[in-house]
């Protein structure tokens, strides 16, 4: 079979305030270095892929495959991966901050998948440093996919992602995490190469046919050049998140509301129904239904179970 090599967590600075590689420099890098596609992941916004979207596709570098990702700032689980299918905009997904369980409702309800990035690396980043995890570890069998390679991690850390994803049996994925062009392309994600669309990759990582994962580590991150002063940065994260978290809070909830409750603006929700016991929701795209804990919480549902 044919294989594509991707790479699952790319960072460009149309996107990532914190990348310096540009969209056209990072394809250029990655097609130097055999890889047929990428994953835009950029930090709670989808800026990057579409700036690809309206000044490069269909224009330039036809053949390779740009796929529309991105990490998701949690609270209280770290960074989370997400891919959803092409057809489908989920605009909460640009405001940070929801808890784990309603995030993969969210994603699951619109056929899309998830994973941990970089899982077992800086504490309140990675999931398995977190309390989440901590409470309920078996909250690992919801997610599609676990990030076991990162070229921007050390190796006993990818070597715990390894074993996380091997313990609950999911695909393990590669990814470069770059931020920089010396780091472009370090890691890699092999693929069908009949791999086309969000739809296709979202298929092939359910089905467990991702062909392997690896590459080699970048020996020039920000946390290895400064030593024990990054613990500092780390904790600056923490409250950065925290912060934009709580400002953005009725922000994410209105845009919750909206999402889920104007079937007619989004074009996404075909039936409501509302239950004494359930609040079911169909969407057009797939029939999900809800758990009624997800929607009490997330749209202050009046049923009497929030």
């Amino acid at each position: 079979m044919p294989v594509m090599k991707i790479d699952m967590h790319c960072h460009v600075k149309e996107g990532s305030i914190d990348s310096r590689v540009s969209m056209e420099e990072y394809i250029q890098l990655l097609q130097s270095k055999g890889f047929g596609g990428m994953v835009i992941t950029d930090h709670d916004t989808y800026n990057g892929y579409r700036f690809w979207k309206k000044n490069l596709k269909d224009k330039k570098y036809t053949d390779f495959k740009v796929f529309k990702g991105i990490e998701y700032d949690t609270i209280g689980a770290g960074h989370i991966l997400v891919i959803v299918p092409e057809t489908i905009k989920l605009r909460i997904l640009e405001l940070r901050g929801l808890p784990l369980n309603i995030l993969i409702s969210i994603v699951h309800s619109y056929g899309g998948v998830l994973g941990p990035a970089h899982p077992c690396g800086e504490k309140y980043m990675s999931f398995r440093n977190t309390r989440t995890y901590r409470r309920d570890p078996k909250i690992v069998e919801q997610f599609d996919f676990v990030e076991v390679f990162n070229a921007c991690e050390d190796e006993e850390s990818n070597a715990t992602a390894c074993r996380l994803a091997d313990k609950y049996h999911k695909p393990g994925v590669g990814g470069s995490d770059s931020h920089k062009t010396d780091c472009v392309g370090l890691a890699y994600t092999e693929v069908p190469d009949t791999v086309q669309t969000e739809t296709d990759l979202i298929n092939c990582i359910r089905a467990q046919e991702v062909i392997g994962c690896g590459g080699s580590l970048y020996r020039r991150t920000t946390k290895e050049r400064i030593g024990k002063v990054n613990t500092v940065l780390v904790y600056s994260f923490w409250f950065y998140n925290k912060f934009f978290t709580l400002v953005k809070t009725h922000k994410r909830n209105r845009k919750l509301r909206a999402e889920y409750s104007d079937r007619e603006a989004q074009n996404l929700v075909s039936v409501y129904q509302l239950h004494k016991d359930n609040y079911k929701m169909q969407a057009s795209t797939a029939s999900a239904v809800f758990p009624a804990h997800f929607v009490c919480e997330a749209l202050s549902c009046p049923c009497g179970q929030n």
